[in-house]
């Protein structure tokens, strides 16, 4: 029987759509491999399957799956919830970024509100490539300045809604993982203190702006002064790892000297 129902499916691909976009709309969200397997397809199919439901905006498509509406409207609420927060400020911090962006540079920007203000940011620029995990910064980036824009793969955490995986992408399916580096990698982060450096509250998220730094001939690290002298569960790197620290008011003595220490240049509004 549980040949002849993925047989049946594979010959109805309207029906396996109706289902799929019902299975994702439970889920939250998914992987192509799990609805490949789940469907009894091939990657291919499901693939061509969700660029159609995203295309008549059954759900978001992702790099590498994909995440229901319904996600993507509790996340949208708890973004534009803390936007709202030092929203100044992270204007401020953003339109700064902005200014390190040179045309037809490739960027790493990770999730977070103040590197969704940098997105917003980026009217004036053209020929870009960005590659980031926060599913937001597409939509919100100025379609004149874009070159190509990549989402890395993985699972969604809701709260930010970004993705938490390898900061990389395959040329073909099952083939290795491509190399990959960009000019400048522009990360958001949580908190920030002399002695435990830039810090985040999700071990995840720390791991995949580690890599994003590791990938980058520049580093800018954006966060607003209300972050000084705090410390978060994960590090994601010493002090010195960045080469720009942009915020919005001069970081107290002791940040300040170990910033100095590590050859970061602070850039403040």
């Amino acid at each position: 029987m549980k040949g002849d129902a993925v047989d049946e499916r594979r010959h109805l691909p309207a029906g396996r759509k109706a289902q799929l976009a019902t299975y994702v709309a439970e889920t939250g969200q998914v992987t192509v491999g799990e609805l490949a397997e789940r469907f009894g397809v091939s990657i291919d199919t499901v693939r061509r399957d969700l660029d159609q439901l995203s295309a008549d905006g059954v759900l978001v498509r992702t790099y590498g799956g994909a995440v229901s509406n319904s996600t993507l409207a509790r996340s949208d609420r708890a973004v534009d919830q803390r936007l709202s927060l030092q929203e100044q400020e992270k204007e401020k911090i953003a339109a700064l970024a902005a200014e390190l962006v040179q045309d037809g540079a490739t960027i790493m920007i990770n999730g977070g509100t103040t590197t969704l203000a940098l997105a917003r940011e980026l009217r004036q620029h053209r020929d870009l490539t960005v590659a980031t995990n926060n599913l937001l910064i597409p939509a919100a980036l100025p379609p004149t300045a874009i070159r190509d824009i990549y989402v890395f793969g993985g699972a969604v955490r809701s709260l930010t809604l970004a993705t938490i995986g390898p900061v990389s992408f395959r040329g073909a399916p099952g083939g290795p993982d491509l190399d990959i580096s960009c000019d400048l990698a522009l990360i958001g982060v949580g908190a920030i203190s002399a002695d435990a450096g830039y810090t985040t509250s999700n071990l995840n998220e720390a791991a995949m702006m580690q890599e994003m730094i590791s990938r980058a001939a520049r580093v800018a690290i954006l966060a607003d002064s209300s972050k000084f002298g705090r410390r978060l569960f994960a590090q994601v790197s010493e002090l010195g790892a960045a080469d720009f620290l942009i915020t919005d008011a001069p970081p107290p003595a002791d940040l300040r000297d170990a910033l100095a220490a590590g050859d970061v240049k602070v850039i403040t509004a």
